[in-house]
């Protein structure tokens, strides 16, 4: 589903807006590629290949392998002071392919570089411009491994955004988590005829699954553990020697996603000493919540209180109604709404990205974007039909304007990279 024009043409004088309009035939096509070559954690060859191009015939100079990573790489343009970041990710979940928009967010972050190079160029403003190519998101993993790089440390800041339903300055303190495999060993034996020769690390990954599930009663209400198996390839009648569980440890503070984390850790040895068998605990990610900058968040909020947000076609709406109906969503009757106003305090919120690791390193905004309609929620394959079509088209180009027009505010004062930092300080 395509419109004729996403966008309202802008005046002349806003570089940003214009080059946004001008390019978004090939932004649009930079996006639905990544769409239609979903690729997961660390296998995402085409499309950081395709994204890294584009910046290429943008004028930016291209490093490969960022961090060591194959997948990962940094486009950079200008020299000297300041460094600006920008944050791009393009991975997709394993079936689902890109039901959190990532096809998205590292077209609509390479645009806003894009379109803030121009209007730099314009004007003839001195500064360097990096976008960097961040694998692995949904295993929360690249970020994480480029910051302990050190790729990020001499940014003056890091701009990013996330495809929601909703139009805002990201206020949210987005969860520290802790990724964990429990991986049990026993003794295999014959189910039936010897089952006392056998110790079942099956068994002691059941038991370690009940103690954690009794110790949900006992932790803060924001502390969240989940868990799955995975499968060991043994047939019923055979006392498994090996079973592994991989675990999310969440909360929005750090300290205590830690004590609920050694907690866990304890259920898993218990369960071990029980069955007499053994556990290896593998970390497999770890990271920090996020540092929100009020300073940064009240600038983008000012440039965004500027900028008009996506108009939607009848056509448009109608689809956001039926899609809602067959996902079984409850209907809000208006599926798309304007800008929301900047919350005065943090919000705490369910979720978690290695976004977050960055945040501790350098002043970090995030903007997020209505890329789906209200009440779609990430993860979910009504989020992924958005993402390939005119909807989250939309969000996308939006998005664009508002990082770029958040960073030239910070440009035009270099008091405010100042305010920044002091902020980031505390």
């Amino acid at each position: 589903m395509h419109t004729d024009s996403h966008m309202a043409v802008p005046s002349s004088e806003n570089v940003i807006a214009g080059w946004i309009a001008s390019h978004e035939k090939e932004l649009i096509q930079t996006a639905d590629y990544i769409f239609q070559h979903p690729e997961t954690a660390y296998k995402e060859t085409l499309s950081s290949e395709y994204l890294a191009n584009f910046l290429e015939g943008q004028g930016f100079r291209i490093e490969k392998k960022t961090a060591g990573i194959a997948t990962a790489f940094t486009a950079e343009w200008g020299a000297g002071k300041p460094i600006l970041g920008f944050l791009a990710e393009y991975d997709a979940l394993p079936e689902l392919g890109h039901a959190c928009g990532h096809n998205l967010l590292g077209t609509g972050v390479a645009a806003a570089a894009c379109a803030l190079k121009a209007d730099m160029e314009s004007r003839r403003i001195p500064g360097t411009i990096r976008v960097y190519g961040c694998p692995a998101e949904e295993i929360m993993s690249g970020k994480i491994v480029m910051n302990e790089c050190g790729v990020f440390n001499d940014l003056d800041v890091a701009v990013t955004w996330h495809p929601f339903d909703r139009n805002r300055v990201s206020n949210d303190i987005w969860q520290a988590q802790d990724i964990k495999n429990y991986i049990f060993h026993g003794v295999s034996a014959h189910a039936s005829r010897s089952p006392e020769d056998g110790r079942s690390a099956l068994d002691a990954a059941e038991l370690m699954n009940i103690g954690v599930n009794y110790l949900r009663e006992h932790v803060p209400g924001d502390v969240r553990m989940h868990y799955a198996y995975a499968d060991n390839g043994q047939p019923a009648n055979v006392v498994p020697d090996y079973a592994r569980t991989n675990y999310f440890i969440r909360s929005a503070k750090r300290s205590r996603t830690d004590d609920a984390s050694l907690r866990v850790d304890n259920c898993a040895k218990g369960a071990a000493l029980m069955t007499g068998t053994s556990v290896e605990i593998e970390l497999v990610a770890s990271c920090k919540e996020m540092k929100v900058n009020r300073v940064l968040t009240e600038l983008y909020y000012q440039a965004m209180t500027k900028i008009p947000t996506p108009v939607y076609t009848d056509e448009e709406i109608a689809f956001a109604a039926r899609l809602t109906q067959e996902a079984g969503f409850p209907d809000p009757g208006v599926y798309f709404t304007g800008l929301e106003p900047l919350e005065t305090d943090p919000v705490p919120i369910s979720i978690g990205t290695d976004a977050a690791e960055v945040s501790h390193t350098v002043p970090l905004v995030t903007i997020s974007a209505a890329a789906m309609c209200k009440g779609t929620p990430l993860h979910h394959w009504a989020a992924a039909k958005q993402a390939g079509m005119s909807i989250g088209q939309k969000g996308m180009l939006y998005a664009a304007r508002c990082m770029a027009e958040g960073t030239k505010l910070l440009l035009e004062k270099p008091e405010n990279l100042r305010r920044v930092w002091d902020y980031h300080k505390q």
